[in-house]
């Protein structure tokens, strides 16, 4: 059976080093017979969490229920029905953009966290899919996860959404040009990393 690998980009432009170099996972995935699905949240209209906690009342596995009418019912649809997630974003100010983080405070319905409780408890530890976590920053790829907080909200994301981590790509020097394009080196692993995923 083939493998669903759903995508979720967070970075702003289109054709942009993040978002390039999960095309290019997506692209390998397919090539090896995998069904891939890629999610913009800047075309996704998606609200701001209000803190009213409601999905975090009732007890059990499944996720709660946001109260707001918008895109992210058919997001969290799209994950529940993946096998492998590829969370991308630019890094802008020393962690993910704005829109990933507005995405990552609404997926606090995956949290049990009764009027009372102390904190959020994930409603479930278990993480049965694979994650590939992508990241771009002008400053050295080896930065990213040492020096900003980008690396550590995708880890989150991907626990939230049962995935567990596989692969990183994080990717420098990446603000040198405008319209700058993938090195063959980054496109290379890139590619390694959906060819592995589709496996």
């Amino acid at each position: 059976m083939a493998k669903k690998i759903v995508a979720i980009v967070g970075s702003y432009r289109k054709g942009g080093i993040t978002d390039s170099a999960v095309l290019a996972i997506l692209e390998a995935a397919r090539e090896r017979g995998a069904e891939t699905r890629v999610l913009y949240l800047a075309d996704e209209q998606l609200n701001f969490c209000t803190n009213c906690r409601r999905c975090t009342q009732e007890p059990g596995a499944a996720r709660g229920v946001c109260v707001q009418q918008d895109a992210l019912h058919s997001i969290l649809a799209e994950v529940d029905a993946s096998d492998v997630l590829v969370l991308g974003s630019s890094v802008n100010y020393w962690n993910v953009t704005a829109r990933f983080r507005q995405f990552m405070e609404r997926l606090i319905c995956y949290a049990y966290w009764p009027w009372g409780g102390a904190a959020p408890k994930l409603r479930s530890t278990q993480l049965t899919r694979k994650a590939v976590l992508v990241a771009s920053a002008s400053m050295p790829g080896f930065c990213i996860p040492l020096l900003t907080g980008a690396a550590r909200a995708l880890r989150i994301t991907a626990k939230s959404l049962g995935g567990k981590p596989v692969a990183s790509l994080w990717i420098g020097i990446a603000g040198k040009q405008p319209n700058q394009q993938l090195s063959q080196r980054t496109l290379a692993r890139a590619r390694s990393i959906g060819l592995r995923l589709a496996a």
